[in-house]
């Protein structure tokens, strides 16, 4: 779900409203759509319908396709929701879908685990992550033109784009050396 969320650069919304197939659920925001090279997620979203690529990851360790799969089948996941609670110490996945506090929740419990921003104290750090984070995250991380992050989040302007860029590097792309000063 955090794989599919971050490379995606979904909202915890759109995360839990997804659903396997095209409307499959009354409530559903969406659907996946698994491919050779990758996946295609389609949200509708408050200007209508959007898709969103997701390709395959360099290693299948970080794969969000292949975590998918795995999760598909793991769950024994035929139909309806994609993203659902987990109880019974792990062993039973529910078929109601999962509320989406619970991607903020699941967020900075992995942080924490990671010990990501490992430097402040751990109610700090609880303060700095969210559902939000995957978003942000794709969005300050990705070494592309700044259009295709544009594109991923469905921002419809290159300023909304740049407030979720955390930590961007703002000589990235250096006109003076490149006007050969």
């Amino acid at each position: 779900m955090l794989l599919i969320g971050f490379a995606g650069g979904l909202r915890r919304s759109e995360i839990v409203g997804l659903d396997l197939g095209r409307e499959q659920t009354p409530n559903g925001r969406g659907w996946v759509e698994v491919l050779d090279k990758g996946m295609v997620v389609t949200l509708r979203g408050k200007t209508g319908w959007r898709e969103v690529e997701i390709g395959r990851g360099s290693s299948d360790a970080t794969c969000p396709v292949v975590a998918l799969k795995t999760w598909l089948q793991l769950a024994r996941i035929g139909h309806g929701p994609l993203f659902r609670r987990v109880t019974g110490s792990g062993t039973k996945v529910g078929v109601e879908r999962l509320n989406d506090r619970e991607v903020a929740r699941l967020v900075k419990r992995a942080a924490m685990a990671a010990g990501v921003r490992g430097n402040l104290s751990e109610g700090e750090r609880g303060m700095k992550f969210s559902g939000h984070s995957l978003r942000a995250g794709l969005a300050s991380s990705a070494e592309v033109d700044e259009r295709y992050v544009q594109k991923q989040l469905g921002h419809a302007s290159a300023e909304m784009t740049r407030r979720y860029q955390r930590r961007r590097d703002r000589f990235r792309v250096n006109l003076t050396k490149a006007a050969g000063l």
